[in-house]
């Protein structure tokens, strides 16, 4: 149908899936949803406006919409043990607005991983709300280790006195210890927010200890290692749920997207089958042996190697930018992220490292060993930067690759 009525859509939709297909999706924060998340994303439930929670629409006619966001809502609730969720946040930068607004007034003080040190926008940087509305206090990592600091936290959460501490990343490699948080928030007296967006999955499956027991609020995206739609949710302790719901909607969100939360509860369901859990294990596992093969090839990866699915290369030892280094890889269908490292003496949007991530690969179906393939692929292409032939043949490796491990047919 598509193809008929719109075939310069229909094109550009094909052209995307091929590149998915026929390239090393290296992104950490991106993956492959299953056809039955796609399916429940391309219903009829986008059709319908569902102002309001469960139960309490500001429309008629949403028996079945209200169905749908319940399973979505106790299997969250299941999956990842908490007392509250809401399903409704758009994605993950909507879910943190929500969350911080529900325990701070504008000009209230709060603390969160510096973004160059691997935070996230929504975590305190100047450009942005959270930084813009609130004084946010950063954190980062140690230089010597480039670990996080739970004494210098500490030090920085005394002298400071914040009303809500923020755990979470999007660049950093190794795992939180949110226990530890708690114990400097509750010394502090302040609320303790998580933002597991990378890693839900991996708390899910048990393979990352879980923020819910040492948190006043947990926000998440629902794609990423979760393998959901595009979205995201907050959980809390049932005390903060009319606060967190009232801050999703009315105060910054209008009608929720039910086809979305829809794709949610069925990716929450495949999330909680045992092969999930394989999977979870084996992004971990593939993680580490990629690092392992890299650090071989010379490369230096921030605090040494990962825990997670995520791995941050410093590139100045190979006399690249991250820059030059995403577009070197994506000439030869290697697709990877420029990022700043801690302490970076480039901008932006000119760093010295790259985020690279196994979520994609491992969902396709790849181990410990394609990962020695991987790396070796990345280090050719670097070794090789100016040689067109040899990028083709880097290329061609890759394309021979992905074709033993298909997804979408």
């Amino acid at each position: 149908m598509l193809k008929q009525s719109d075939p310069e859509i229909w094109e550009a939709i094909n052209n995307e899936k091929l590149r998915q297909m026929n390239g090393l999706e290296m992104i950490p924060s991106e993956n492959l949803v299953s056809k039955a998340v796609l399916e429940a994303i391309g219903s009829v439930l986008t059709n319908k406006y569902s102002e309001g929670l469960p139960g309490k629409r500001y429309y008629g006619g949403n028996k079945y919409i209200d169905v749908a966001e319940n399973l979505a809502i106790e299997r969250a609730k299941q999956l990842f043990g908490c007392e509250h969720v809401n399903v409704q946040p758009y994605s993950g930068s909507p879910a943190n607005l929500s969350a911080l607004f529900a325990f701070l007034d504008v000009g209230d003080k709060f603390m969160g991983m510096d973004l160059a040190h691997g935070g996230h926008l929504t975590h305190g940087s100047p450009v942005n709300f959270s930084g813009q509305l609130f004084k946010a206090i950063g954190y980062g990592v140690s230089r010597e280790t480039e670990l996080l600091d739970y004494d210098e936290i500490r030090k920085i959460a005394l002298a400071e006195r914040p009303k809500l501490i923020l755990s979470g990343f999007t660049a950093y490699s190794r795992e939180i210890d949110f226990h530890a948080f708690r114990e400097i928030c509750d010394e502090v007296g302040a609320y303790h927010m998580a933002d597991i967006a990378h890693i839900a999955g991996l708390v899910a499956a048990g393979v990352h200890p879980s923020p819910i027991p040492y948190c006043d609020v947990v926000t998440t995206t629902t794609h990423k290692t979760l393998r959901g739609p595009r979205g995201a949710m907050i959980m809390c302790k049932k005390e903060y749920a009319e606060k967190v719901d009232k801050c999703v909607f009315p105060r910054f969100q209008g009608g929720p997207h039910n086809h979305i939360n829809a794709a949610k509860a069925v990716a929450f369901k495949e999330a909680m089958q045992p092969s999930f859990m394989e999977y979870a294990k084996q992004i971990v596992r593939n993680a580490r042996a990629l690092a392992e093969a890299l650090m071989n090839y010379g490369f230096r990866l921030v605090s040494g190697g990962t825990d997670n699915h995520l791995i941050l290369i410093d590139m100045t030892g190979k006399n690249l930018t991250g820059k030059e280094t995403e577009a070197l890889l994506e000439s030869v269908n290697i697709y990877v992220n420029k990022n700043m490292i801690p302490f970076d003496l480039r901008k932006p949007w000119d760093p010295s490292g790259i985020r690279i991530g196994t979520p994609v690969l491992t969902t396709r179906g790849m181990k410990e060993s394609e990962m020695k393939t991987v790396a070796e692929l990345i280090n050719k292409a670097v070794e090789n930067r100016g040689d067109e032939f040899a990028k083709d043949r880097i290329r061609s490796g890759v394309l021979e690759l992905c074709r033993n491990f298909p997804f979408y047919d």
